[in-house]
This record gives C-alpha cells, sequence and structure tokens, in this order.
C-alpha cells in the first residue's frame, strides 16, 4: 500500500541511490550511511527538497561498472528521509522509510553527481481472498519461526491489524533472509496473491529442510 501523505509532492522525478544486496519495501524503516560523495550530493539535494530517495538494486555483475553507471533493475522503492544526522566530515547517517513501489521509465541527463530519472508509481493489484491468506499465515508463522517467539507474536499482532496483506507480505519480505535478487522479484510482482505465494513457498521449504537436519540419524530403534 503506498502513502498519498507523503507521494502528494511526487513530481515524477527520483534521485536514484544502487544500493547492492539490499532491496527496500514500501512502509519498512531502514537506516543507511551514506559515505561516497555522489550519494552526500543527492542526500544534500533530498534534504533541501523533497526527502525522496528511490534505492534500487543494479543488476549481477555490477562490480565491474559501480564506478560509473552499472545496470539497474527497472522496479525500485521510493523512500522518504525521516531522520538525519549530518556528521562533521559530510557524511550522513539517515532512516529511509519506504513508500511506494515506482518503474524506472527513463534516465535523465544530470550534471548531479548521481543519477535522476523518470519514474512512475505502481500500485499492488487487489487480491481475491484476503481471509485465506490470513488464517494461512496466523497458521503457519509459529512453525516458519517456531525458536523466534518474539518475531511470532509480532507477526501475528499485524496479521490480526489492519493493514493490508500487501503490506504484511512486504514486511515479512524485507524482515526474512532473502537473496536480494529473490527480494527483487517480490518487489517487482504487483500481484500481492503471487508474492505471497513465493514467500509461503519459500518459507515452507526453509521450514522442512531445517526438520531435516534436526532428525537424529541413525534414528532409535524399537525394542520390540
Amino acid at each position: 500500500m503506498n502513502d498519498p501523505s507523503f507521494l502528494s509532492g511526487f513530481s515524477g522525478k527520483a534521485r536514484l541511490f544502487p544500493l547492492p544486496s539490499l532491496v527496500l519495501f514500501p512502509q519498512v524503516m531502514q537506516p543507511l550511511h551514506i559515505f561516497e560523495p555522489r550519494y552526500r550530493q543527492m542526500t544534500e539535494d533530498a534534504l533541501a527538497g523533497d526527502r525522496l530517495i528511490a534505492l534500487v538494486l543494479p543488476h549481477p555483475g555490477w562490480e565491474s561498472n559501480y564506478d560509473d553507471k552499472p545496470a539497474l533493475h527497472d522496479v525500485a522503492c521510493l523512500g522518504r528521509i525521516m531522520a538525519e544526522q549530518r556528521l562533521d566530515d559530510g557524511r550522513f547517517n539517515i532512516l529511509l522509510r519506504g513508500l511506494a513501489r515506482i518503474r524506472i521509465r527513463k534516465e535523465i541527463p544530470s550534471k548531479k553527481l548521481y543519477r535522476l530519472a523518470r519514474c512512475e508509481i505502481l500500485n499492488d493489484l487487489p487480491l481475491a481472498d484476503e481471509s485465506h491468506w490470513r488464517r494461512t499465515l496466523i497458521d503457519k508463522a509459529p512453525r516458519w519461526f517456531a525458536s523466534q517467539s518474539e518475531v511470532v507474536d509480532q507477526f501475528e499482532k499485524l496479521l490480526h491489524s489492519d493493514l493490508a496483506l500487501g503490506t504484511l507480505c512486504d514486511i515479512l519480505a524485507f524482515a526474512v533472509p532473502l537473496d536480494a535478487e529473490f527480494k527483487q522479484t517480490l518487489l517487482a510482482d504487483l500481484n500481492v496473491e503471487t508474492r505471497l505465494l513465493a514467500l509461503h513457498d519459500f518459507l515452507e521449504g526453509k521450514r522442512c529442510i531445517e526438520e531435516k537436519t534436526q532428525r537424529k540419524f541413525p534414528p532409535e530403534f524399537s525394542v520390540n
């Protein structure tokens, strides 16, 4: 779910912050340390303007072209700087809140050190049966996070809240340790049901593997 209160002033032009191994989702918070000159400039401009930055994942192979313009995925997450700490040497610590999925349509030529692009806001497709998925997640969360009772408690509170399932799925996808490319597929998928199914299948598979590794070998045999 997008946050209209922060998106009303979005011009369609986004400052791009390519970050390997990190995928931001709407409605989650991410602390960031800004130290490269180009991204210090980006942060300065954002703070002086709409406070918006788009986190975008580079395509695999970005290492060979990181200092220039590595190829980027075309779906990113637009975020707003909610808090900042300006350090004496020009670096920043910021707290970025994800606002919405965006699609990068065209990069804008600029004299800035960082990259700019024309983007469009993307919206989730409606979910046909929310009650089914809420019941499924409430039932399976204790097994997925059996060793993390606090996580189960927090997640169940969210499931019983009025948060949309698309938002809940995004929060879970952000929190679970997934490969960045897999997280990117979840970010790029506007169909909430297929996002939930992909995350469900991953967590079910992870649970099965963990259960198998915990079984004794050889098993204990009955004396009867």
